[in-house]
């Protein structure tokens, strides 16, 4: 099976295309080597794919024949993802907060319609 239906069928990706797409960009390695969409899968594969900022590691236990069930998906691959990667996700949205906490610094738009409705009120 090819690797962007592969990803696709054991649900990574919601379609054949955003799969193909992150093939081609270079996000999906095969063995430690990044592979185009086309390239076939076996089981024993060691899969990596780049995704939302995680690295999510996979081994391919068996080639479904086409998308599977949630509950399924378990039988085709096995997850070896180190908890790490994850943290890793959860300390950058903390870094996102850390630069603008609400309520400092310039005013956004709403908060400009804000102060405008409430000057209108007590006028």
């Amino acid at each position: 099976m090819r690797i962007d239906k592969y990803l696709w069928s054991v649900r990574y990706f919601k379609t054949r295309n955003i799969a193909t797409t992150a093939c081609k960009k270079g996000h999906v390695k095969v063995n430690n080597q990044v592979v185009k969409p086309s390239r076939e899968v076996y089981p024993m594969d060691k899969i990596t794919v780049r995704k939302n900022q995680i690295d999510y590691r996979l081994e391919v236990l068996d080639v479904p024949e086409s998308r599977v069930g949630a509950k399924l998906v378990g039988m085709y691959r096995k997850d070896t993802t180190p908890k790490e990667a994850f943290e890793h996700n959860e300390l950058l949205k903390f870094a996102k907060d850390h630069y603008r906490k609400k309520g400092t610094g310039r005013p956004t738009k709403k908060d400009r319609r804000n102060i405008d409705d409430y000057l209108d009120e007590s006028e």
